[in-house]
């Protein structure tokens, strides 16, 4: 495993594995994903934005436990990882630019949350698929390296404004088939797509076995207690149907059983 790899994720709060997806598969895969995402989309098009995708979709499922990527997670995060959202994503053409923020649980706008000034912990990781090329004009999202050190993020009650660029932030840019890796704390926001083409992604996050994850799973006490009663409006992960659970690769199977509905 590349020491450099692990360096630049702890220093500059992301890394990027490439070439995970097969150069001669990217293409197929990337077709499929773009096609039910906009099926299912919870968002207004061009955008393209589906929690649980893989209930709808499977063409990633022979690589989001690949030992490449589980074992890199793995020496974050340490042994019994599970994934705790899998979400089909697509920036259309004239997506404007999005607020800085950082990822559940950090993300002070969800009432299930750390609350700020939050620890200098890693409690989840973010993994976003590039299934077409992330470039400047086309929306590569946008980071700000180091900023997983921060006790908090921009917020519009703040002193930092989420929506406005800030110093030293740039964009992810990689081949079709990378794997962008990331700290939840890491602030970032989605860049706006200047070409005429649709940048396609999934973002699947990795949470250790200590992390509860039952805020974000509709029917749990939890959410019910924590999110539903105070009116919050978290990211959610539904229920992976038993049928499509039954279908995945073992290794897959072991890092989303939680969340098969009963």
């Amino acid at each position: 495993m590349s020491v450099s790899l692990r360096e630049q994720f702890f220093s500059q709060g992301y890394c990027c594995l490439e070439d995970v997806i097969p150069e001669s598969e990217i293409a197929a895969v990337c077709a499929s994903v773009e096609r039910d995402v906009y099926a299912n989309t919870l968002l207004a098009l061009p955008s393209g934005y589906v929690p649980g995708f893989l209930r709808f979709n499977q063409a990633l499922a022979p690589y989001v436990a690949s030992p490449r990527v589980v074992g890199f997670v793995e020496s974050l995060l340490g042994p019994h990882l599970r994934i705790s959202m899998f979400t089909g994503t697509v920036n259309g053409p004239g997506i404007p630019r999005g607020d800085l923020h950082a990822d559940w649980p950090y993300n002070q706008a969800g009432a299930a949350r750390i609350p700020a000034p939050y620890p200098d912990c890693l409690m989840h990781v973010v993994t976003m698929w590039m299934l077409s090329d992330f470039t400047p004009e086309g929306g590569g999202t946008i980071v700000v390296p180091g900023s997983h050190r921060h006790p908090d993020h921009p917020r519009k009650d703040g002193p930092i404004q989420p929506v406005a660029p800030y110093p030293g932030e740039r964009q992810l840019v990689g081949r079709a088939g990378t794997v962008a890796v990331f700290d939840a704390r890491l602030w970032h926001a989605v860049a706006p797509n200047r070409t005429g083409h649709p940048r396609v992604a999934a973002i699947v996050r990795y949470a250790p076995w200590w992390l509860n994850v039952n805020p974000l799973r509709p029917g749990t006490v939890d959410r019910q207690e924590i999110v539903e009663a105070q009116n919050g409006k978290d990211s959610q992960v539904p229920s992976l149907p038993r049928g499509v659970f039954e279908k995945l690769p073992p290794e897959l199977q072991k890092l989303v059983r939680y969340s098969v509905a009963e």
